[in-house]
């Protein structure tokens, strides 16, 4: 009989970090590091797993609408399925009455990418390999088979795209040892958050730089004097060689951004992460000249390719981040990878909430073996909590991403922490 999608599951896990204000900054006090998390259940048993991240509060929504969804999932074949992921984001995507609710942003859109990352990570289990290998495998013309060029042909065409794949193939067996030997380049956010006292920034610097790690980032945007006192703090305890970015999560204006971060300037900030409104294209490009030859990075709340499209285009942009659960899934992730390249700039991912930095580790390594073909300047965003829900967590040693071995695409959680987390009838949520 033919393998066929059996169910689609959502639940809505919930981590109460906001208890000791791990991942606080300007924008988002208080979080509560979630994940609306997705399995694909399949008629022989198999399964397939994905997440969409959340901060707490409408985590309910987002189980809502990979609910909404799961009809033109359940009754697929998966020999099909597995074979053209590219087919289910087009459907889901593309759905006229769903479509209305985005179009291509926001919950929908989310959701969306949900479900094709979880078809990703069954079609790589089925394959036996890590996501990352089973993308690098890929003939250039599978990859672009897998991209909708529609609205990005006048930046970047199917034939631009199969160039610049055929481009970065020489060195590519080089390239896959030094990735198994010494693993990609990773940052950290890990001491940098807004609700973090003076001692455990200075502390949290220091273990940083003896860890290896020559970057790290520290959130800034809520007041100015005490900006400038904790990038005081930073720069003394990790000296002057190691590069410190910023990220003001939005909160600022145009005209705010470029007065805030003159102020920074003297501290040597590497990057300055989401200075305004991510939708606002033009806004950053007045940044990026104001303020050079400080960086802009941007990328996380960005809502699809489209928009990375015209950020490049527009020339608003030095750091692309991109991120596993914010545009339609990886096929969206390769067309932005493909852009970058495009375009000549760097690609570093943001990661740090639940199973960001699991999930998005295995883009930044395809991109690094076939798309750009190097990681100069790049760099994946790490963040040290919450690994430990996750069954192939990530790994670190000595600042760098170890490459991921087994198979699938790190999606899975264990089965302890949803049933613990689970809101609200988990019991870590239902005696709080």
């Amino acid at each position: 009989m033919t393998e066929r999608i059996l169910s689609v599951d959502a639940v809505d896990v919930r981590f109460p970090t906001s208890r000791h204000r791990d991942g606080s900054d300007a924008m988002n006090p208080f979080p509560d590091y979630s994940a609306a998390y997705v399995v694909l259940r399949t008629t022989a048993g198999a399964e397939g797993y994905g997440l969409v991240f959340t901060v707490g509060r409408g985590t309910e929504i987002q189980v809502a609408a990979l609910r909404s969804l799961a009809g033109m999932v359940v009754g697929r074949p998966v020999d099909e399925l597995v074979a053209d992921p590219g087919a289910l984001a087009r459907q889901l995507i593309g759905d006229s009455q769903i479509r209305w609710l985005g179009p291509a942003k926001g919950v929908v859109h989310m959701a969306a990418g949900g479900l094709v990352n979880a078809a990703w990570d069954l079609a790589a289990r089925r394959a036996g390999r890590p996501l990352w290998k089973h993308l690098a495998d890929l003939t250039p013309e599978q990859v672009v088979a897998q991209i909708d060029f529609r609205y990005l042909r006048d930046a970047l065409t199917e034939g631009e795209a199969l160039a610049l794949l055929r481009s970065a193939a020489g060195g590519r067996a080089e390239r896959e040892e030094h990735l198994l030997g010494e693993g990609y380049p990773a940052y950290t956010t890990t001491p940098g958050w807004l609700g973090y006292d003076d001692e455990k920034l200075a502390r949290l610097c220091k273990e940083a730089v003896a860890d290896g790690y020559h970057l790290i980032k520290l959130k800034v945007g809520a007041d100015l004097a005490d900006d400038v006192r904790r990038l005081g703090i930073a720069r003394d305890a990790v000296g002057p060689q190691v590069r410190i970015a910023v990220d003001a999560n939005q909160v600022w204006g145009v005209p705010d951004a470029t007065d805030w971060m003159r102020e920074l300037s003297t501290f040597d900030p590497y990057w300055i992460e989401e200075p305004t409104s991510p939708d606002d294209v033009l806004g950053h490009a007045s940044v990026r000249r104001a303020l050079a030859p400080i960086k802009v990075a941007t990328g996380e709340h960005v809502h699809n390719a489209v928009m990375f499209k015209q950020l490049l285009q527009a020339g608003a942009v030095d750091v692309v981040q991109i991120d596993a659960c914010r545009v339609g899934g990886v096929n969206e992730n390769l067309a932005i990878l493909l852009l970058a390249a495009k375009f000549g700039v760097p690609v570093c991912p943001h990661a740090g909430g639940v199973g960001l930095c699991e999930l998005v580790q295995h883009l930044a390594m395809f991109d690094y073996l076939v798309v750009s073909g190097t990681t100069e300047d790049r760099y994946i965003e790490y963040v040290d909590h919450l690994h430990e829900h996750f069954a192939d967590p990530v790994r670190i040693r000595g600042g760098r991403y170890l490459a991921p071995a087994a198979p699938g695409m790190s999606a899975e959680m264990v089965p302890a922490s949803l049933a613990a987390y689970r809101f609200p009838d988990g019991p870590e949520w239902a005696t709080a």
